[in-house]
């Protein structure tokens, strides 16, 4: 028999015991949850042994194989943790297993680091538990009786008192702790992994300690629904904690804000743009319904459309998403300018090291941060609705409606190559003089 036919009948059988086994669900959440599309389909889906298979003797990564069965159809779950730190970017396909057991030793000591910082002024970080009530006073100081809040002296043990700005920064920090821990209790709580505490409560240490070390994002809402795959795919949680950092790197300006702005409104303008040029009678409409902000899409851009598709097709649609943006400068994208060099004279077999869409991009020289796939997913799901919003939509209300009904109803594979299609139309119509 086969290795390829034990594959396939491997998969088969995955397939009808359902997804349940690797995500499940609270038994009293069955009929409330809405049932996933993705499929494990044979000959498509990356499994264990292609996975295994991609690597050479000494660790090396054939990432262009990867990308085309990814995109072809999602991962395994057994392996999807371990895809992921690669299409974010964790890892350098060309690195070696020595190579990667260094760096993942490395960073969990660097996370280690971090927990133990962040302890010192907060017990309750690293503890199995979490806070959801205030710790300190709007001026700093400690409520009594509050768990966790007996971290105050630490700036004075530091020998940093006199910092205004160190006291300020933790303050902020410890105001936003019980926010995080609110938000961990509600989050995806339909599974069974988040039924145990100490699931919510590595959740909870990882956003904490990412707003920490992040003080100008610090935590926004939604940011739990971004990381809550990571600690349910990586058991450990320093590296579900640099997988959630790298995640952030790509969407971190969604998060920021600031007085005049949300973060993630350069999206959204961008999205008005596209509109404008692959469908200006659907933009104009929305225009007159005093829409061209395009704020109706804002939740689908921040938190990259968890509340449209179940939890298993989120997933699915993620790393559909990552591997057709995919570049192989990945891990060097926000730390060097490198990667803009290594774009010129690509030749096509190294172009097949991109995913899909990116390497439309390096071919028609886009650059665009803000032009990601997520901006063309969402002006494919208008396209889709343009009939309906122009024939029914007399307001706003009526067109967040409208766009509601896509909740659950979205095939994600076939939404990215509607994306594609309109990232070309876009690309081509935009480059054509007025």
């Amino acid at each position: 028999m086969s290795e390829m036919f034990l594959t396939d009948m491997f998969l088969r059988r995955s397939t009808q015991a359902g997804l349940d086994t690797f995500y499940p669900i609270r038994p009293e959440c069955q009929d409330s949850v809405p049932k996933p599309r993705f499929k494990l389909r044979a000959g498509k889906t990356l499994s264990e042994r292609r996975w295994n298979a991609s690597f050479s003797q000494e660790g090396h990564l054939d990432i262009a194989s990867v990308l085309r069965r990814i995109q072809r159809g999602g991962v395994h779950p057994s392996i999807r943790g371990a895809v992921w730190e690669f299409l974010l970017g964790c890892y350098d396909p060309n690195s070696t297993f020595d190579d990667r057991s260094l760096i993942r030793q490395r960073r969990r000591e660097q996370y280690d680091e971090l927990k133990a910082e962040c302890q010192k002024m907060v017990p309750t970080i690293g503890s199995g538990k979490f806070l959801t009530t205030p710790i300190i006073t709007d001026d700093g100081q400690p409520i009594e009786n509050a768990e966790g809040a007996n971290g105050a002296a630490y700036y004075s043990q530091q020998g940093g008192s006199d910092d205004p700005s160190s006291h300020k920064k933790v303050i902020q920090w410890k105001q936003v702790l019980p926010q995080i821990g609110l938000d961990v209790v509600r989050t995806d709580q339909a599974l069974v992994f988040y039924q145990t505490e100490s699931n919510q409560a590595k959740l909870w240490n990882i956003l904490a300690i990412y707003a920490w070390l992040d003080s100008d994002v610090s935590y926004v809402q939604g940011m739990n629904d971004i990381c809550s795959p990571m600690v349910i795919l990586l058991e450990n949680e320093a590296d579900a904690y640099w997988c959630f950092e790298r995640a952030m790197r790509r969407l971190r300006d969604n998060f920021k804000t600031s007085a005049t702005s949300i973060g993630v409104q350069a999206r959204l303008s961008t999205l008005s743009a596209i509109i404008k040029v692959v469908d200006p009678k659907l933009h104009q409409h929305l225009e007159d319904l005093d829409g061209g902000e395009y704020l109706f899409a804002f939740r689908m851009l921040m938190v990259l459309f968890r509340r449209e598709f179940s939890f298993v097709d989120a997933l699915y649609l993620w790393e559909l998403m990552w591997a057709m943006e995919y570049n192989p400068n990945t891990f060097l994208l926000y730390e060097t300018s490198a990667a803009d060099a290594t774009t010129a004279n690509l030749n096509e077999k190294m172009l097949k090291r991109y995913g899909k869409f990116e390497r439309y991009n390096v071919r028609t020289g886009c650059k665009d941060y803000q032009s990601a796939l997520a901006v063309f997913l969402a002006a494919s799901i208008l396209e889709n609705k343009h009939k309906r919003i122009l024939k029914e939509a007399k307001g706003l209300d009526d067109v967040v409606e409208i766009l509601g009904d896509v909740t659950g109803n979205l095939d994600a594979k076939k939404a990215c190559k509607e994306a594609l299609e309109i990232q070309k139309k876009f690309l081509k119509r935009a480059q054509q003089p007025s």
